[in-house]
């Protein structure tokens, strides 16, 4: 009878999360796991997903060592240890040592050895931490920062990447290289689709005269010729 009673509470709980009402809307919420613990209470309503654990919304697929759902409606999804994931909507797919996202506000907070992909635009992020907000598809990003896209390479201790754009907003210490070409100043905006830099405060950098360099390294013709 205990293990029946078990089973059925499972079972509910498995219901309400796999079409969930959240603020006037319904998601699907699929998950798997070695684990599973929660309760389906008003006030206290939460799951907790243990090894293995996967979920998928309609905007985000995580894995991770554990993952915990709470609030009203499920709202906060929190994950811990080896988190991986891709926002199909976004176009981003991530790996990190925690994650917090908000279902409510679309808000999705990656922390610690953080790398993050743009698929749609090649571009590559690494920090410590990056905050992005699918609605206005813009990334809040600091500490150890460092973007590269082909041949360009941008770091800084704290950067905008505005996806929609592709302009990146670099400030405290920025500096941006691309190929032979070096740029440093106290901000840089850079556009990763135009290549277009503007520079501001204490700027300074090299260039290469590609050209020139090319002639100097090209063959003397015979003097004879």
């Amino acid at each position: 009878m205990i293990k029946k009673c078990l089973f059925f509470s499972f079972f509910v709980l498995f219901c309400m999360l796999l079409v969930t009402p959240i603020f006037g809307e319904e998601e699907k919420i699929v998950f798997f796991a070695n684990f599973m613990s929660g309760t389906t209470k008003e006030d206290n309503e939460h799951t907790h997903l243990k090894g293995n654990a996967k979920i998928q919304t309609k905007t985000l697929e995580i894995k991770a060592d554990s993952i915990l759902l709470n609030g009203t409606d499920y709202r906060n999804i929190n994950a811990e240890g080896n988190v991986e994931g891709k926002d199909t909507e976004g176009g981003f797919t991530f790996s990190c040592n925690s994650l917090r996202y908000d279902r409510k506000t679309k808000i999705t907070v990656l922390e610690g050895s953080v790398i993050m992909y743009d698929d749609d635009n090649e571009v590559q992020v690494k920090a410590e931490y990056i905050e992005y907000n699918q609605n206005t598809e813009t990334a809040l990003i600091q500490i150890n920062v460092e973007i590269t896209q082909e041949n360009s390479v941008c770091t800084a201790a704290f950067a905008v990447y505005r996806k929609k754009t592709q302009v990146l907003e670099l400030n405290g210490s920025p500096k941006v290289t691309e190929n032979d070409n070096t740029f440093k100043a106290q901000e840089i905006i850079f556009n990763l689709d135009t290549k277009e830099i503007t520079l501001d405060g204490k700027v300074s950098g090299t260039v290469t005269d590609k050209k020139e360099t090319e002639g100097s390294t090209a063959p003397e013709k015979n003097k004879n010729e």
